[in-house]
C-alpha cells in the first residue's frame, strides 16, 4: 500500500488576478542577480519573469583577453557587442514581455538601478499594460533627461564612485561602452568597490556577486532621454524602495527623484518604502524585498 503524507499546513488561498513581477536588472547585471528574490517570491505564491536586457545573460560577452590570464591591452582594443544597443532596444524587449504576460494576468514592473530607466520608458510605451512600477534604488528620471546628468547634481555626491575610474579598460568614447575589469586582483580596488556596492555583506557574499557581472555596458543607454512623462508614465501606480545605505546612487538623489516626480503627477505620488541597505545588499534581504512586492498584490 502507498504511504499517504499529510501536512497540518493549510494552503495558502490563491488570490484572484495573481499578478506576475517583471523584473528588469541594472548595469552589467543580468536574469541571475534576481534568483533570490524570486525564490521567495515563489514561496508567496507569485510569478516572475527575470529579465535579460539585450546583450546580456548568455548574450553576454566574455572574451579571452577578459579572463585569467588577462591581457587588458588587448582587451581594450575588442570591439563590444554593446556598442549598438540602445535604451530603445532594451524597452522593445521589455515592452514585448509585457504583452505577453499582460494575456495571464496584471503586470508589476520591478527595476532596480540603472533598470529603471527602461521600466520607465515601458511605462511611457504600453501605460495600460502595468499595474505598478517599483523601483529598487532606481533610476526615475523627470528633471534630467538621463543619470549622466543626475550625477553631476548636489545630492549626488554622497557616491563613492570617483576611485572606481581605475577599474575602466579602454576608451569608452571609442568602444560604445563602459568597460569594467571586475576581475582585477587589486585589493585597494576590490575594496572601494565593495565600499560603493555591497557593504553591508562579507568578503565572500560580495565577491559571488562579482562574479556573475558581465564587463561591459552601453553608453547610448546611459545618456538616452529617460524622462517619464507625464500622461502615459505618471498614470500608473508607483513605488520606490528607498537604499538609505546606497553608496553608489545615493539615498539623498533617491528622495530627489521621488520628490520630482511627485511634484510632476501630484495625484499619483510614489508609495515609498526604505530599507537599509547597500545598493546591491537588497539582494541579501530577498525575504525583506518580496514581502513589500508581496504587499503591493493586496
Amino acid at each position: 500500500m502507498t504511504p499517504v503524507f499529510r501536512t497540518s499546513r493549510r494552503p495558502r488561498p490563491v488570490r484572484e488576478a495573481n499578478p506576475t513581477f517583471v523584473l528588469v536588472h541594472g548595469v552589467c547585471s543580468s536574469s541571475l542577480m534576481w534568483a533570490p528574490v524570486q525564490r521567495e517570491l515563489a514561496l508567496l505564491g507569485h510569478r516572475s519573469f527575470a529579465v535579460d536586457l539585450p546583450g546580456h545573460g548568455f548574450e553576454a560577452q566574455y572574451p579571452a583577453a577578459y579572463q585569467a590570464p588577462q591581457n587588458l591591452d588587448a582587451w581594450a582594443a575588442e570591439p563590444s557587442k554593446l556598442a549598438q544597443v540602445t535604451l530603445q532596444d532594451n524597452i522593445d524587449m521589455v515592452v514585448d514581455a509585457v504583452g505577453r504576460l499582460a494575456e495571464h494576468g496584471p503586470v508589476i514592473l520591478v527595476g532596480a538601478s540603472l533598470g529603471g530607466t527602461t521600466i520607465t520608458g515601458v511605462g511611457n510605451t504600453v501605460p495600460d499594460l502595468v499595474s505598478r512600477l517599483v523601483y529598487i534604488s532606481g533610476w526615475s528620471c523627470v528633471q534630467r533627461a538621463n543619470p549622466i546628468e543626475y550625477m553631476q547634481e548636489p545630492e549626488f555626491g554622497d557616491n563613492l564612485l570617483a576611485p572606481l575610474a581605475a577599474l575602466n579598460v579602454g576608451d569608452p568614447a571609442e568602444l560604445g561602452v563602459g568597460r569594467a575589469n571586475y576581475r582585477t586582483a587589486d585589493p585597494v580596488m576590490l575594496a572601494a568597490l565593495k565600499a560603493s556596492m555591497m557593504a553591508d555583506g562579507t568578503d565572500e557574499q560580495f565577491r559571488a556577486f562579482l562574479n556573475i557581472l558581465q564587463p561591459d555596458e552601453s553608453l547610448a543607454v546611459m545618456t538616452a532621454d529617460a524622462r517619464g512623462h507625464a500622461d502615459t508614465w505618471g498614470t500608473i501606480a508607483r513605488t520606490y524602495i528607498r537604499l538609505t545605505d546606497d553608496r553608489s546612487l545615493p539615498v539623498a538623489m533617491q528622495d530627489r527623484l521621488i520628490a520630482e516626480a511627485d511634484a510632476l503627477t501630484p495625484g499619483n505620488p510614489y508609495d515609498v518604502h526604505t530599507l537599509a541597505t547597500s545598493h546591491v545588499g537588497f539582494l541579501l534581504r530577498p525575504a525583506e524585498v518580496a514581502k513589500i512586492l508581496d504587499g503591493l498584490t493586496v
